[in-house]
């Protein structure tokens, strides 16, 4: 089954192309969103005189078995993490957006996984401890530098996705707001489904 014209959009079975332009407008936004996250840490910083964390590079090191010992390397390794992490985290939320989950509560569910992100990597490395033993006001910095990400990051995957028009959950919301049960699915063709 084949594409068809919906409101001025096309839409029919994903592609290829489709995945690789939710791949790459998701990196764009995660970049966006890890530069203004890095903007804001800066600025809490100098306000707060808190010391920069080395907590992501000695992720990273263990991750890729690269030595403790990073002395130079610090920062680099700091900022391919930050960068990276935020990349391909911003994909999941340019799905997000692609399939139709927009605006500031999708972004509020992508700040979990982001948060959670960091987290499953941290503690599994043991570079890291679970946030509940943390201090509350190092806690809360987390939290606000996570939300900017997240926060951004939906912004611009939001817009870049609002381009390619509505996705198949907006186009369901469409038949008859809300979930019922007496609305039955898309047509298969209409959805990222085979």
């Amino acid at each position: 089954m084949g594409a068809r014209s919906v409101e001025g959009y096309q839409v029919g079975m994903v592609t290829r192309t489709a995945w690789q332009r939710t791949a790459w407008q998701g990196m764009v936004a995660g970049l966006a969103g890890a530069a203004v996250m890095t903007a804001s840490e800066k600025l809490e910083q100098r306000l707060t005189g808190r010391p920069d964390s080395h907590v992501p590079g000695l992720v990273l090191a263990r991750l890729t078995g690269l030595s403790e010992d990073v002395g130079e390397q610090s920062r680099p390794l700091n900022l391919a993490m930050h960068y990276g992490q935020g990349a391909v985290a911003g994909v999941i939320r340019s799905l997000m957006a692609q399939v139709g989950l927009r605006g500031p509560v999708a972004s509020a569910k992508f700040a979990v996984l982001r948060l959670t992100n960091d987290q499953v990597l941290e503690n599994a490395t043991g570079v890291g401890a679970p946030p509940q033993t943390w201090p509350r006001q190092e806690l809360a910095v987390d939290l606000l530098h996570k939300t900017v990400y997240a926060v951004v990051t939906g912004w611009v995957a939001d817009a870049l996705a609002k381009r390619d028009g509505p996705g198949p959950g907006q186009r369901h919301a469409a038949m008859r707001a809300g979930r019922r049960s007496d609305v039955g699915p898309l047509p298969r063709a209409e959805s990222w489904s085979r």
